[in-house]
């Protein structure tokens, strides 16, 4: 071979040996999380290791070679699925400031509403009646549907992803209005369709909320009904139970018989036991639950790590007077006569309803949300100490405040124990809900008051009650924040570190996460969660919100499928 012709090989071979050096360099994957210990949401230790993310899915768990065109270092970093948030009322919030901020930054990707109510469906009075009592966060009702709604918000741009139940009491308003009424046979074929459309449209099932007028409202057999429907769509019924204080254990008793008549599993709403008298319930409402899930049913619960519920002071008055609506209800209250019963009612144990105002008390009550700009000034207060300051009774001021703000009035109430904090931490079968809105400390939010659960509910369970209390350990903390959920929930391909699955994940210093909010100062943001990405994208970057909106609706086993 002359010269000429040996410089030429020469010449391609390094051609060759620099084009394959320029593909070896290029990047591999969208994303590696390099080096961080995986708790893949199994339950199982963590273990040391890389994620790689291609598009909005998880393409590799464990030793990843190829380059990442974002490499994000996690050495000294716990890695995991994005939590879930099974009790989420960002409803509205996430309209207000699409972010989620409060929980983003504690690592949440999915928030699960429809506490017996949902925001479809919805007819015109309904949709008259929800716009004149919109709060602080105003907006217009675009949608109609459930479906619509989770379409809506999607398309508008949000931070987290986000699925719903389709309230119970949101059906019964839509066919019966607000009052104490059963259904006839037409009403309650109605009421299962709509339940049906709602599956159809995606929801995970039919969430009640039974201490509330209306829906406490709806006898067991109406319950049964709807929930039949949602069951045949793969759908579970999940309750705020009919009690949580005096008659916790019927109230479990009913749920344990919705789920056995519909052959739908059953999740109970923030199990807690509320007044002091009820304390030492949790072992028989354990054993209850214990012995349905031996019986072959799926019987779960989840909760909220705190001792303080927040709801309103509807809460403290019986069910009777609020007959008809917020309307009525505050058209009652300006009766002398009315008055006076629901004062008494007050205070004694309720016969039919949950009495909150007795169960906590006026001095460990505190007032935390106004829609009058004049009542603002009382938030952070307790209705106690809003009585002293009015010279008039707790029970009294209450109804007078509700007459007022033309609301409910939000309220914290101081119900439950420590102790069974703790021990139902511990529960195989229990996952975490914040029961609250996802919000930031600036703009509209700070018009009212919040519970700290808001900003802090997980990282209270991973700072406090795993680190420091050692009650459970992280790799459980994390199954019970993603992959249990999302199996419950029957949620396909998100819970779980895995390839195919979507990208949701979080990554966090287990030595530094904490909440920091609490029941006097109320917004602020938890610590220790740096990074999260949702179907992808980062969300979160070194712990600064990036301003990214990937979320999506995800929707559950009955979508297109139950018409």
């Amino acid at each position: 071979m002359d010269a000429k012709r040996r410089l030429g090989f020469l010449g391609s071979a390094l051609l060759l040996t620099a084009s394959a050096t320029a593909l070896a360099a290029e990047p591999s994957h969208d994303v590696v999380i390099r080096g961080g210990t995986i708790y893949d949401g199994s339950g199982a230790p963590g273990v040391v290791g890389d994620v790689a993310i291609d598009k909005d899915r998880i393409v590799a768990v464990g030793k990843v070679a190829g380059k990442g065109r974002t490499e994000v270092s996690a050495a000294g970093m716990a890695v995991a699925p994005g939590f879930i948030n099974m009790l989420s009322w960002a409803t509205e919030s996430l309209i207000a400031d699409p972010k989620s901020q409060s929980d983003i930054r504690q690592g949440v990707t999915l928030e699960v509403m429809g506490e017996g109510w949902s925001m479809g469906p919805m007819n015109a009075a309904m949709k008259a009646h929800e716009t004149e009592r919109q709060g602080d966060i105003k907006y217009p009702i675009e949608w109609t549907s459930l479906g619509d709604y989770l379409s809506y918000l999607e398309k508008r741009g949000i931070a987290p992803n986000v699925a719903s139940f389709v309230g119970a009491a949101t059906v019964r308003v839509h066919e019966l209005g607000e009052g104490d009424v059963d259904p006839d046979a037409q009403q309650l074929d109605r009421m299962r369709a709509l339940v049906r459309q709602a599956m159809d449209e995606g929801a995970l099932g039919v969430g009640s909320s039974l201490i509330y007028a209306p829906g406490s409202y709806a006898e067991t057999d109406e319950l049964a009904a709807l929930m039949t429907e949602a069951g045949k769509c793969g759908g579970m019924y999940i309750s705020h139970m009919r009690s949580e204080g005096d008659r916790v254990e019927e109230a479990v008793d009913e749920l344990i018989e919705i789920s056995r008549r519909s052959g739908a599993p059953a999740e109970i709403y923030h199990l807690k036991l509320g007044g002091r008298a009820n304390w030492g319930k949790l072992a028989s409402v354990v054993a209850k639950v214990e012995a349905a899930r031996a019986a072959g049913q799926r019987i779960t619960a989840d909760m909220y790590t705190y001792t303080a519920g927040a709801t309103g002071l509807d809460a403290a008055m019986p069910t009777w007077v609020q007959a008809g609506g917020l309307e009525a209800w505050i058209e009652r209250l300006k009766d002398p006569k009315i008055r006076a019963r629901v004062a008494a009612e007050m205070q004694q144990p309720g016969s039919d309803w949950e009495n909150l105002y007795l169960g906590a008390g006026a001095d460990k009550m505190i007032l935390s949300g106004f829609k009058n700009d004049a009542l603002k000034p009382l938030t952070g207060k307790t209705l106690a100490e809003v009585a002293a300051m009015r010279g008039k009774s707790p029970e009294e001021t209450a109804m007078d405040l509700v007459v007022e703000d033309g609301s409910r009035v939000g309220t914290v109430y101081f119900l439950m124990s420590e102790d069974n904090v703790r021990a139902q931490v511990k529960l195989p079968w229990m996952s975490f809900g914040s029961d609250a809105a996802s919000q930031a400390p600036e703009g509209v939010f700070l018009k009212s008051g919040a519970h700290p659960r808001t900003y802090g509910n997980v990282a209270r369970l991973l700072g406090r009650y795993v680190r420091d209390e050692k009650l459970i350990t992280l790799a459980d903390a994390v199954y019970r924040l993603t992959t249990l959920p999302a199996t419950n929930l029957g949620i396909k391909e998100r819970g779980a570190l895995k390839p195919g699955y979507y990208a949701d994940v979080v990554v966090f210093d287990p030595a530094k996460v904490a909440d920091r909010a609490t029941f006097a100062e109320p917004h602020q943001y938890s610590v220790g969660v740096r990074d999260v990405f949702v179907n992808g994208v980062a969300v979160l970057k070194d712990g600064e919100h990036s301003g990214a909106t990937p979320g999506r609706a995800v929707r559950g086993a009955g979508w297109g499928k139950c018409r």
